[in-house]
């Protein structure tokens, strides 16, 4: 059995969850989520707690198991609670705002990059003041929230990927506890 399949997954007061002809759906104070079973996996409810099983024990079913009860619990969690992604912006000049669906980012190219906002999601982006930051150039920070994990996590990938942190001055996107190691450079390396 897998260690993670086989765990039960616990509804809090106020999650509904329906299962009709393999499309579960989960609703509570934040929002609905649905998601389509594999064949051969099934979902079993005994008043707030869920039980994913499968058919067989092969190798793909196993695989199914443990990703479909992954996937269930992520989207308890995320009508309960949500998610959300910090993203720290560090350089000088660099900076981020929020303009209708649009994230718009400079990050020292010749042009600013607009990435659309997905439904469903929220994002925020926070100048931060030179007296309030631990470090000296760090310029803005983006806040990502939704229920989905899987879209939150692509779309703060998004952003992370306009200008990953570079290990030489450490200017960049990163994520609020990424730790990015700095090198010593040529001037250090003597």
């Amino acid at each position: 059995m897998s260690r993670i399949g086989k765990a039960p997954i616990k509804c809090p007061a106020g999650v509904e969850v329906k299962n009709v002809d393999g499309l579960v759906t989960v609703k509570g104070p934040l929002g609905e989520l649905s998601y389509t079973l594999q064949p051969g996996i099934t979902l079993a409810q005994e008043g707030a707690v869920l039980s994913v099983l499968r058919s067989e024990d092969n190798r793909s079913m196993r695989a199914f198991h443990g990703l479909t009860r992954a996937l269930l619990q992520n989207m308890v969690t995320g009508v309960t609670e949500g998610y959300l992604k910090t993203l720290q912006i560090i350089g000088t000049g660099y900076s981020s705002e929020v303009k209708g669906p649009w994230l718009r980012l400079t990050l020292g190219y010749s042009h600013d990059i607009l990435l659309q906002v997905p439904k469903g999601i929220t994002v925020e982006a926070e100048a931060v003041p030179r007296s309030k930051g631990s470090r000296q150039d760090l310029q803005s920070i983006i806040r990502i929230k939704g229920i989905d994990k899987q879209l939150v996590g692509q779309f703060a990938a998004e952003v992370r990927k306009c200008r990953p942190p570079e290990n030489y001055k450490g200017k960049g996107v990163r994520y609020a506890d990424e730790h990015v190691t700095i090198k010593a450079g040529k001037a250090g390396s003597k």
